[in-house]
């Protein structure tokens, strides 16, 4: 099968003549092909000296914010409190620490500058967001993605500070819950992500439950936790404060 060459206008081929997941290339990264992208069950992924690549995978890796598993040793972490948990304060430092993290079989990171610019514009819009762990003043850990209707997509995360972005990501599928943001699109398979509770399906019925998830309502704008953090931690973020060890 070919692979489609975008041009300027805002469109992109049906998704099922991707190819191993590569669906087009070119294009731009405005905010609007972004958003469009997502929609349709798409994202870009690629790294320097590469045009945009456009990606959907079949099959999906997926989480629902119920289907949500907390290993007893995170557990425990939680409830020692280790960091500060915030959304949306260092949205451009979790991107930095996103591309800092090495990637094994890569040799640089497709976080370019022109991916961070365009990440940083949807933010600033409202729809890109950062989950934050802090020591003190510090950025120990985090991850960000795009939210859109009831779905969240997952992009990337990373910890210097030990599970730093394990109790960051847990905070924020117990407040995506809260909100009813119930889908978790986590793009491809990851046995880190498997042991959360994400699984993989077929990409028709991934884009079946992403309809549905666009028929909501978006949460756009700045994001602050409205969840009772002290509850997260005295139940290992677990659902419910008296959740077993």
């Amino acid at each position: 099968m070919p692979v489609y060459r975008l041009d300027d206008r805002l469109v992109f081929p049906p998704v099922h003549l991707a190819e191993d997941g590569l669906l087009a290339l070119g294009g731009d990264l405005r905010p609007e092909r972004l958003l469009l992208a997502y929609s349709q069950g798409i994202f870009p992924w690629y790294a320097e000296n590469l045009p945009i690549l456009w990606h959907s995978p079949d099959p999906r890796m997926v989480m629902t914010t119920r289907d949500l598993i907390v290993q007893k040793s995170l557990r425990k972490a939680i409830r020692r409190k280790p960091y500060d948990l915030r959304l949306d304060t260092a949205f451009l430092q979790v991107l930095e620490g996103c591309a800092s993290v090495p990637r094994p079989g890569q040799s640089g990171t497709w976080l370019i500058p022109e991916m961070v610019d365009a990440y940083t514009k949807l933010h600033d819009l409202g729809f890109a967001h950062s989950i934050e762990a802090w020591q003190g003043e510090t950025l120990v850990g985090g991850l960000y993605g795009v939210s859109v209707g009831a779905a969240f997509f997952g992009e990337s995360m990373f910890a210097n500070a030990p599970d730093a972005s394990k109790i960051a990501f847990v905070a924020c599928v117990r407040q995506l819950d809260d909100w009813g943001i119930g889908l978790i699109d986590c793009q491809v398979h990851t046995e880190h992500l498997e042991r959360f509770g994400a699984y993989e399906v077929p990409r028709m019925s991934y884009l079946d439950l992403l309809k549905t998830a666009l028929d909501q309502p978006t949460r756009r704008g700045k994001w602050s936790f409205e969840i009772d953090l002290e509850e997260l931690a005295s139940s290992g973020g677990m659902l419910g404060a008296t959740s077993p060890a």
